[in-house]
Parts: C-alpha cells; structure tokens; sequence
C-alpha cells in the first residue's frame, strides 16, 4: 500500500482555489466552530466586530455545566474570538479592539464558573488575552485614567486570577499618571470598611446575623488581600521598593523568603547595606538548611557590597550542603585560571561521598562526570532505591554505552522495586528494563562480584513466579 501523501500548505495549493472553497464549504456544515471561524474570514473589519459581540453574548448567555472532556469545542472557539480581536481587528482599529478584548475577559467568570478545567486550559486561553491588552492599550493610546479605571474594576472582579499579570502588561500604557491613579485608588480600597449586609439584604440571602458577619469578614479579607497584591505590582512598575516594603508588617518582612524579596529590589535600588539587614533580620525555619531563595539573595547582596570572599564561600557552602550545581558552577566561574580546575576536583570528591546516593547521582549525571557516576553507583549498590525512577532511568541512559554493567544494576534496581512491591502500573515499565539488560549483558565481559544475567532471571522467575501479568509482557 502507497504511503499517504503528507498534508501541507503546498500540496493543498495545488487543488486550486475553487476546489479549496468546496471542501471548505463542506467541512463547514458540519463543524459550526470552522463554519464562523470562516465567516469571520471574509467579513469586512465592521462586519467582524459585530460577529464577535454576538458570539461573546451567546457565550455569555450559556449556563450549562460542562465536564472536563466537553471542553474542547469551547476551548477552540474561545481561542478563534481571542486570536480574531488581537489580529484581525487590531489591524483596522486599535480602540475597537482594546474593547472588544475587555468584553471577552468579562467572559472569564462566567465560563470558568460553568466549566472543570483542572488542567487549565481555558483559564490559559484567559491569561493569554489577559496579556493582549497591554499592546493593545498602547497601540489604541487609551487614556491612563480611564485605563486605570478599567484594570481597577477588573481585578476587583478576578474571581479566577485570570488578571494574574494585568498590571504589569499594561503598565506601559498606563505611564506614571495611570499608575499613580491606580496606586491610590487600591490605597483607598484597602482602607474603607465593608458595609455590613442591610436587614432586607439578609434576608434575602437568607443569612442569619452570624453569616452576614462571616460574608463581612471575608470581603474584607479580599479587599487586602487584591490590594495588597495590586500594589506590589505597582511598586514593582514604578520601582517604587519602600512601597514593595509597605505591603508586608514587620512580623511578614522576617519571614525567609518575603526578606529575600524585599532584599532583591533593595539591591537593585543601590541600597545593598540595608538590603543585607533585611536578610540578617530574617527568622530561618532551619538555620542548617537555610530557604534556598534567601541563601541566593544574601550571596548577591555580598557581591554588591563587594564582599566576594564571603560571596564565594556561602556559593560552595550551599552546593556542599544541597549539591546545588548552579552554585557551583558560579563559584568556579569566579575562580582564577587553573584554580578552578582543582576546585571542581574537589567538589565532585564532596560528591561522591555525599550521603544521599539518589541525589550524588543525579549531580554526577547532570553535570556530567559519568565514570565517577558508574564508580559511584559500582561502590554503593546496595544504597539504590529503584522507586527514584525519575533518576535511575536517565542515569541508567546515560551510562549504557560506556558502563553497561553499571546501567545494568540501575534498571536492576528499579525492576526488584517493581516486583517487591507489585506495582502493576509500572509492570510494562519493568519488562522493558528486563529486556535492556538481556541487550546489556551480550555486552558486559564480566559480571565481577554482581549476578550474571541469566542467573538474576532465573531467581526473578522464581521468587516472583506468581506475577503472571509482568511475565505475559515478556512474552
């Protein structure tokens, strides 16, 4: 039988445009979502506009729940109106493009609330547009107060953190006066009380006087919790760090990894010495493990107060402690010639005698040193724990060629795991490895002190004769 030809925009050329018109046409009466995807195609700019406000009316209009596997229709219809508002209609005319892009955002709520998306993939379709309005808001010039308005009211009603990024894709539009606008607005938000529900507004909501206080309680708490995160990304816009450190009490600002935020934007404003008694300041949950976000901060702070010595020593003490091989590496970075050659020596001896074998091997692989992994591996045998599957099995890639015996004790490892525990999910997993070390041993001059191949297969086939499902995938 003749290979298919493969289906591209070429080969679909060659049918020429009326046969092309055809098949479109008949695709199109019976998918509805290809049918005004093309409508959309060859209308006027006008025209599309009003196709897209009522395609988004009729979207919004919908109540039915959807599952998980129904979202796809959706899923690309939403997409199609997202992609048509950034593209088609923003090159006629920005302003009508920046509108229609906010009424598809007003969509999120809704469609969210109707859907399951545990894997997210309209929540993403959301962020992307979420994104589109800040080029769109340049491109149509909006006014950054109007604009302000706008981001504003939407982030008051960001039920699904759908606005997640909204200040910083459209800080550029909104320029200093829009942010500034903006700033205060969320300053006075966070600081007016929410009014306790009327009598008649309970009533109707059928809350008793303990719930309307409960309903009170927690839209005080969001109203903080929005402003809060609002105006740190308005800090962050404006570089304003003293407004970054306003959003945190005193008690927040000790905690590791909010200090080594604070830290960080101290540093980039020239103000390394207090950045450094932030960090100082900070309460570690361990003091033996510090966080790895403050650790990093304290070792830029020491170079930006020239304080290399320091610097490199906190680098290795991190890497020795946590086999953090990006630390390593810019402690070697900033070695001299030849002094980097004996340092590296001397980490990888550190490595090879760090106690976590999983985790001495997974550096050894990544960086990569392979014959210390396979002398690693050769030493320490009976250390492995074939359930860390996400090491051994690259590992044990990674070895095959140069160190077969040694990538052989590595699958051995993750099948005895396998069939010890009965993990049937990972069965077909288990065979394929047995499989590579009957590849592996035609290969392996001498077994030394470890079992020969066929040897491990006969005590597998005896100690776990039962497992009728793994020796079927054998077969």
């Amino acid at each position: 039988m003749a290979s298919s030809t493969p289906l591209t925009a070429k080969a679909l050329e060659q049918l020429g445009a009326q046969r092309l018109a055809e098949l479109l046409l008949e695709v199109a009466e019976r998918d509805t979502a290809i049918k005004r995807r093309l409508k959309l195609e060859i209308a006027t700019p006008a025209k599309i506009a009003t196709e897209l406000r009522k395609r988004m009316a009729q979207i919004a209009r919908a109540t039915t729940f959807l599952e998980r596997n129904k979202l796809r229709p959706l899923a690309a219809d939403l997409e199609a109106l997202r992609a048509s508002i950034a593209k088609q209609v923003a090159e006629h005319d920005s302003q009508a493009a920046l509108e229609l892009m906010w009424q598809f955002m007003d969509l999120a709520n809704g469609v969210l609330g109707r859907c399951d998306d545990s894997d997210g993939v309209l929540h993403d379709i959301f962020c992307a547009a979420c994104a589109d309005l800040g080029p769109l808001a340049e491109a149509a010039k909006a006014d950054p107060i109007a604009l302000a308005d706008r981001v504003f009211d939407a982030l008051d009603h960001n039920a699904y953190a759908q606005y997640g990024d909204l200040i910083e894709t459209v800080a550029p539009a909104l320029g200093e006066r829009g942010l500034a606008h903006l700033k205060q607005r969320f300053i006075e938000f966070a600081k007016t009380p929410v009014q306790r529900p009327s009598q008649t507004q309970r009533r109707a909501a059928g809350w008793g006087s303990s719930d309307s206080r409960y309903e009170q309680e927690a839209e005080q708490r969001r109203r903080t919790s929005n402003a809060r995160s609002a105006l740190l990304a308005i800090a962050d816009a404006t570089h304003d760090v003293d407004l970054y450190i306003a959003q945190f009490d005193e008690e927040e600002s000790r905690r590791s990894e909010i200090a080594a935020y604070i830290a960080l934007r101290l540093l980039a404003a020239a103000r390394a010495t207090e950045a450094l008694q932030v960090l100082d300041a900070a309460e570690l949950r361990n003091p033996s493990r510090p966080d790895p976000d403050w650790e990093e901060a304290r070792i830029q702070v020491l170079d930006g107060l020239g304080r290399n010595e320091e610097a490199q020593a906190a680098r290795w003490a991190c890497f020795a402690r946590s086999l953090d091989a990006r630390q390593l590496r810019a402690h070697l970075k900033r070695l001299p010639d030849f002094d980097d050659v004996e340092a590296e020596r001397r980490a990888l001896d550190h490595v090879e005698q760090f106690p976590r074998l999983i985790g001495a091997l997974d550096f050894l692989i990544r960086w990569p040193a392979l014959d210390r992994a396979a002398r690693l591996v050769l030493a320490r045998s009976r250390e492995l724990n074939g359930e860390a599957y996400h090491v051994l099995a690259p590992a044990a890639d990674a070895l095959a060629g140069k160190h077969p015996l040694v990538a052989t004790l590595l699958l051995r490892a993750m099948i005895d795991d396998t069939l010890q525990g009965s993990r049937t999910s990972r069965y077909r997993h288990a065979a394929r490895h047995l499989l590579e070390c009957g590849s592996l041993a035609a290969v392996i001059a001498d077994f030394g002190a470890f079992e020969p191949h066929a040897a491990y297969l006969a005590r597998l086939k005896f100690e776990h004769v039962r497992k009728a499902s793994f020796w079927d995938l054998m077969s």
